[in-house]
């Protein structure tokens, strides 16, 4: 299971403090820093993924950027269970 964007975040500015007091051996600054990297590259995902979600860039007739709404994939595609049932989510189904 993906751990919620926020855990992630707070184990990214943590690894970034101890990166940044300089006193730690060489192996583990580099433990840390891969860890890091792999931290930010994930955050960075689910951000895009956020965006991509709450809204969308579209050029009208004119050429012009105008900003269109659109639902979370999860609400507008069909998902399947791990028993192969299918199950198909709206507006009904988000808890808030």
């Amino acid at each position: 299971m993906e751990k919620p964007f926020e855990t992630s975040l707070n184990e990214l500015e943590k690894i970034v403090n101890q990166l940044e007091n300089g006193d730690l051996p060489l192996e583990k600054s580099l433990s840390l820093f891969e860890d890091g990297v792999k931290l930010s590259r994930a955050c960075r995902e689910r951000l895009i993924q956020a965006e991509r979600r709450i809204e969308v860039l579209l050029k009208d007739s004119d050429g012009n950027l105008s900003l269109k709404e659109i639902e979370p994939e999860s609400l507008r595609a069909e998902r399947k269970t791990q028993t192969g049932k299918r199950i198909v989510f709206d507006e009904d189904d988000i808890p808030f």
